[in-house]
């Protein structure tokens, strides 16, 4: 469904509006020119567009100019002015030409972030369960239509759209914007990344409610150390006008040490006063269930309402927290909220039960794919596992390596028989990202097996599987693929599970 007309008839004026430039070359901003679109991509390029040349991580937009202006492109926005130029084309410098991007975008789609409820969620772990969380609690509002962008899909309403990444860079991001706009949705929930706000994806979006979830090592191949790493989550928080923060998490003290929004806080531990309390927690292989407890001296509130969702694991306990907590800032009652979660359903990819009819084990799929991820679902599982507890993970290629010994320790420590393997080895060689989990295996009791091919692996497992053991397929979650030397080939982890039960 496409909700948007396909090109805007825009001036060039109004496209730049409140674009900081530096330098104009062969025109003025004044000019009477039509803009038939904006791209970054000179792949992307149609005639009358503006081309924004970016200085990437793997590539330089300035080496395309020319292959831009070859498409039919009209303007050139750019950090550095070419050497040599076409009388014909109008060059503008800016200083920050992402940023840039992301004014024209929301320029060219008419700003549609300011006629709908924005709501962030950033945080290492939790993410896409929050935002499915809010979504439905948002949706129990008559009148409420909520878009929603994240790691596992997009989505209108209840119309489902693929997606390539966690957020998208901010010409997609406007323009999703503008088909959620355009559909009539109240409210966007998305998933704010560190990427997303470090380089300026979601620049100009001003958002309701930001949340923070947590904060352990992950991206540090992007970020080098966990100050920057917080420092890019911490900008959501100088962008919103509520911020919905885990008081548990170490982190958050630094986080929202330059917040500009209001804060409401949530946690499980009684001692550090949270506005929404967990107590009285019980977990259990299929639910989790607590007494939510909403302190708020500034409005003389205190309630008490029990919370039961249907998915099991100690960290729902936040990811419910961070939900409700949302509800709250949005003046939807606690009991309302909780009303909602006991009737939710499992979120793709966490902690998800693959069926194994006529087995006497079980598989879960989890996206554990950092340190804290990995522990904490194993640690669930252990909780509530009648048999063994066994983990099979690997670690992405060409992301931060020292997470890969960390992540084979905590297997050892936690499970009780540990298969490592493959997840996306990207451009690395998958035996050498499996060389570098082992180190952390050293020295542990726990028996473990190396088997290179995933599926295999998985194979292995369900043959070697004993009475009452719960497989955790770690890593993959809701993805649907393997990348290898950047190609995505299809691998779901649920079909190899059902093709090999048949």
């Amino acid at each position: 469904m496409n909700f948007i007309k396909e090109a805007y008839d825009m001036r060039l004026k109004e496209v730049l509006n409140g674009v900081e430039i530096l330098k104009i070359i062969n025109g003025d901003i004044d000019n009477n020119i039509n803009i038939s679109g904006v791209a970054y991509d000179s792949r992307n390029v149609k005639p009358g567009n503006i081309f924004v040349a970016i200085k990437g991580y793997a590539s330089d937009g300035h080496r395309f100019i020319s292959s831009a202006i070859d498409s039919g492109a009209n303007v050139i926005v750019c950090e550095i002015l070419p050497e040599e130029n076409n009388n014909n084309i109008i060059y503008i410098q800016v200083g920050h030409p992402r940023r840039a991007l992301a004014v024209m975008s929301a320029n060219y789609f008419g700003h549609p972030a300011d006629d709908m409820v924005m709501i962030g969620v950033t945080g290492t772990n939790g993410k896409t369960t929050s935002t499915y969380l809010i979504k439905a609690i948002l949706e129990s509002r008559p009148g409420n239509q909520v878009g929603l962008i994240g790691t596992n899909q997009n989505m209108i309403g209840a119309e489902v759209l693929e997606t390539e990444r966690t957020t998208p860079e901010s010409y997609e991001l406007q323009k999703l914007f503008a088909q959620m706009r355009d559909a009539g949705c109240t409210h966007v929930v998305m998933e704010v990344s560190s990427h997303a706000l470090y380089l300026d994806r979601v620049y100009g979006v001003k958002y309701k409610i930001g949340v923070f979830t947590n904060l352990t090592q992950d991206h540090l191949d992007f970020h080098e150390t966990m100050g920057n790493y917080c420092d890019a989550k911490a900008i959501l928080f100088q962008n919103c006008e509520i911020g919905v923060c885990n008081i548990d998490d170490p982190w958050t003290e630094y986080l929202i040490k330059n917040a500009s929004c209001k804060i409401l806080y949530y946690g499980a531990k009684k001692e550090n006063h949270p506005d929404l309390l967990a107590e009285n927690i019980v977990l259990d292989a299929d639910h989790i269930a607590y007494t939510a407890v909403l302190n708020n001296n500034n409005n003389n509130i205190n309630q008490q309402v029990p919370v039961k969702t249907g998915i099991p694991g100690a960290f729902m306990i936040y990811n419910t927290l961070d939900a409700l907590c949302a509800g709250i800032a949005l003046n939807i009652p606690l009991e309302d909220g909780a009303k909602v979660l006991n009737t939710v359903p499992h979120v793709k990819g966490r902690v998800e039960v693959v069926p194994t009819p006529g087995k006497n084990y079980n598989i879960l799929i989890d996206y554990a794919h950092s340190p804290d991820g990995l522990e904490n679902v194993l640690k669930s599982v252990k909780g509530f596992a009648k048999g063994r507890t066994v983990a099979l993970f690997g670690c992405g290629g060409d992301r931060d390596k020292t997470k890969r010994p960390k992540m084979g320790k905590i297997a050892a420590e936690i499970a009780d028989f540990v298969i490592v393997t493959t997840d996306n080895p990207r451009t690395e060689t998958p035996m050498d990202i499996i060389r570098d989990i082992l180190p952390g295996m050293t020295g542990m009791d726990t028996p473990y097996i190396v088997i290179e091919d995933r599926v295999e692996a998985i194979h292995w497992a369900m043959d070697h599987a004993e009475p009452d053991d719960i497989i955790v397929l770690c890593g993959k979650g809701h993805e649907t693929y393997q990348e290898i030397n950047h190609v995505k080939y299809h691998m779901d982890e649920r079909e190899i599970v059902a093709e090999y039960l048949n």
